[in-house]
């Protein structure tokens, strides 16, 4: 007699469960130390010692939590954030804006968007066209800022460049690399960007006051050959007047970006501080043609902690780039070394104990108790 259809569907997801879990064990690690009750024998229970009262287990149950272990519990995992009020704000102060003006201004665009009648009838008939340009100039000046804070706090640019401090990038910083002779690949608050388009330094704009001072820091958080915590500046322009980025005095030329292969992801981010007064970089002055990359060690936080009385930050940009050819030809023509290759390598598959019964396990279990690389599973 047939298997009823119920019992061959639950034997099959069950055997569908356990070649899952089986793949699943495969990257699984070892603990840290010893398991929760491991030490308690559950062969007989009825030896077991009973509490027989609820205020004694409880008074067990809250010594056990109070005893240090080498876990997170669910709070330690939620609970390690600081609050962002605590943190340090090294940005330009907010600007000061009447909130009755702002209400006023609201509405008085909203009376003249209802009183215009053709406005309504494009929006009726689905052919209304709106402006990008001017929504994005919108952005900018209210809610953009914000965003850009949470991008950088999200790609842990704040941790890594100030060492938690944060700042919000209440200048509008716009970067653009040419590409070819019309093309131009733009550099946003994440997006990727090939070494090969970041070939030479890129365009940069902003919006200043006549008579201010800038510095502009192009540097990368994660491909320091060396130091884990380094990073290598690839552009720094200081004592910039206005925004003429050409008439700054290039205390360290352009270098492309030479992400390592096999390294992943590297983050480059473009730095804009806004000047007191005219500032001495004589110190961190780079040679021109600068090659060596010893001499391109760079730590953000140092250099800002140097000249914090006489500059902040104001503006913020950022791109990803991982290697591609162009990197070799870095490596091999300007800096003149064998180019690095790395690669991950993964810690070794953790296995609970094999059992010695693996009641209702597919056959592929046995395959991770063997010396053999040869498996089991299909030849059969």
């Amino acid at each position: 007699m047939a298997a009823p259809w119920w019992r061959a569907a639950l034997y099959g997801s069950r055997r569908w469960r356990g070649f899952s879990t089986s793949a699943a064990l495969g990257r699984r690690t070892a603990p840290l130390g010893p398991m929760p009750n491991e030490d308690i024998d559950v062969s007989n229970l009825e030896r077991l010692e009973k509490y027989r009262s609820f205020h004694r287990y409880r008074r067990r149950a809250e010594q056990e939590a109070r005893a240090p272990h080498w876990w997170r519990t669910y709070r330690e995992h939620f609970g390690e954030e600081s609050d962002p009020k605590d943190k340090v704000d090294i940005g330009l102060p907010p600007p000061k804006v009447c909130r009755t003006q702002q209400l006023l201004e609201r509405k008085r665009v909203l009376r003249e968007l209802r009183a215009n009648s053709e406005e309504e009838r494009t929006a009726r008939l689905g052919t209304a066209r709106i402006p990008m340009e001017a929504v994005r100039a919108e952005w900018e000046k209210t809610c953009g800022p914000y965003h850009k804070q949470r991008l950088a706090e999200y790609y842990g640019l704040y941790r890594d460049l100030f060492r938690g401090a944060t700042f919000v990038p209440r200048v509008p910083l716009h970067v653009a690399y040419a590409v070819g002779e019309d093309d131009l690949m733009p550099v946003y608050h994440g997006n990727e960007v090939t070494p090969a388009e970041a070939a030479q330094a890129p365009e940069v704009t902003y919006e200043a006051d006549k008579g201010s001072n800038w510095t502009l820091l192009l540097t990368n958080l994660d491909g320091h050959l060396l130091e884990p915590d380094a990073e290598y500046v690839h552009w720094l322009v200081t004592n910039i007047p206005g925004n003429s980025v050409a008439e700054g005095q290039e205390t360290c030329p352009y270098m492309p970006p030479f992400p390592a292969r096999g390294s992943g992801f590297h983050r480059f981010a473009f730095l804009l501080f806004k000047q007191d007064k005219p500032i001495d970089f004589s110190e961190d002055t780079r040679p021109s043609p600068c090659y060596q990359l010893a001499q391109r060690t760079f730590h953000t936080f140092d250099f800002y902690k140097k000249h914090q009385e006489a500059m902040t930050p104001a503006g913020l940009a950022f791109f990803q780039c991982r290697w591609d050819d162009s990197v070799t030809h870095i490596f091999h023509q300007l800096l003149d070394m064998q180019e690095p290759v790395f690669e991950f390598v993964r810690p070794p598959s953790y296995h609970p104990k094999q059992k010695r019964f693996p009641h209702r396990q597919p056959l592929r279990y046995l395959d991770r108790y063997r010396d053999s690389h040869e498996p089991t599973y299909g030849i059969y």
